[in-house]
């Protein structure tokens, strides 16, 4: 439910939409250097998006085990 909140989803969605659209107007008006324009830029909104997620998990992981050393150090110190 908190992917339906996140504006990083909603943006690549978005992207991936026109991209989308911009295929289906190279393939009707026979341009086949539109369609592929259009197929990798789809693509690439996923995969960016892919990228920022992963990046944020990375990061809340690095957070979560700092905060776990930090709180081990207080233990053995007292």
């Amino acid at each position: 439910m908190s992917k339906l909140t996140s504006r990083k989803f909603w943006i690549s969605l978005a992207a991936m939409l026109g991209s989308i659209g911009t295929s289906i107007a190279g393939l009707q008006s026979d341009n086949q250097t539109i369609t592929i324009v259009g197929i990798v830029c789809a693509v690439l909104s996923a995969a960016i998006y892919a990228g920022c997620e992963a990046y944020v998990d990375a990061a809340a992981v690095a957070n979560d085990f700092i905060t776990l050393v930090d709180d081990t150090e207080e233990t053995e110190d007292e």
